[in-house]
């Protein structure tokens, strides 16, 4: 789908953010990002997407691509709605008048699809950001930070419109400053640090999704060796579990 080999990224004469990184994106591959901040997830992100162009190195693959960046301009009159009308028109989704209004309601945007960009909320601009990201269903889902500022029964759709979009044969990538976050969406992470990119060899995490007596979902991520403990304490209480989702698993 997607090669990037030797992969350099200067600015000026600053030193490099991006050196010799090399990575494959595989259909049906959740890839995480992880690094702290001014590591360069940004801009290896921005090279995935094809909105940057590398210094050094090939990129090889141009498969269709939904990109969220990791802070959405939402400083316009547009509502969410119009917004996600006119784009899916550009990118001709012929079902954008159905879809657009779907995805809001499924992601519960505050204050409902006719509500102006610039009144939302950093974690309700981002939930349009991934609504247009998603419209055209991209071979190729790039996400910087996504659930930076979302609330917790987002956090929980985010989860979902990622394994939906790994089953239907595309893939993800994101970027993500917390690795035991990153493990428990991804199948495969990698680290950014010093502009090298490597695999992460830290603990493996499980996804795990309760439904409490009162019939809230709960989303926890748990490390793998704890998750057996888990579930069998949530049943102890009455609660159901919805799903496990751990690193690599269909």
């Amino acid at each position: 789908m997607l090669l990037l080999r030797g992969i350099g990224k200067s600015y000026g004469r600053s030193a490099p953010v991006l050196t010799d990184v090399n990575l494959e994106i595989r259909p049906e591959q959740v890839v995480g990002v992880v690094g702290p901040n001014g590591s360069g997830k940004s801009t290896l992100l921005r090279i995935l997407a094809g909105l940057s162009r590398p210094s050094a190195g090939t990129v090889t693959g141009s498969p269709l691509v939904g990109y969220v960046p990791d802070r959405f301009p939402a400083g316009t009159r547009m509502s969410a709605l119009s917004y996600l009308r006119h784009l899916g028109r550009i990118g001709k989704v012929s079902d954008v008048d159905s879809k657009a209004p779907e995805l809001l309601e499924r992601l519960a945007l505050e204050g409902g699809p006719r509500v102006p960009l610039r009144e939302l909320s950093k974690g309700n601009a981002q939930k349009v950001a991934l609504a247009q990201a998603l419209l055209a269903e991209p071979e190729l889902l790039v996400l910087d930070e996504p659930w930076s500022g979302l609330d917790p029964a987002a956090h929980a759709v985010l989860a979902q419109l990622i394994t939906e979009t790994r089953e239907r044969g595309a893939s993800v990538v994101f970027a993500e400053h917390r690795d035991d976050f990153a493990r428990a969406h991804a199948t495969e992470v990698f680290e950014l640090s010093g502009g090298t990119l490597r695999e992460s060899s830290g603990e493996r995490y499980a996804r795990i999704v309760l439904r409490n007596p009162g019939g809230q979902l709960v989303t926890s991520t748990v490390p793998l060796s704890r998750s057996d403990t888990v579930l069998l304490q949530a049943l102890q209480r009455g609660w159901s579990v919805v799903r496990v989702h751990t690193p690599g698993a269909k």
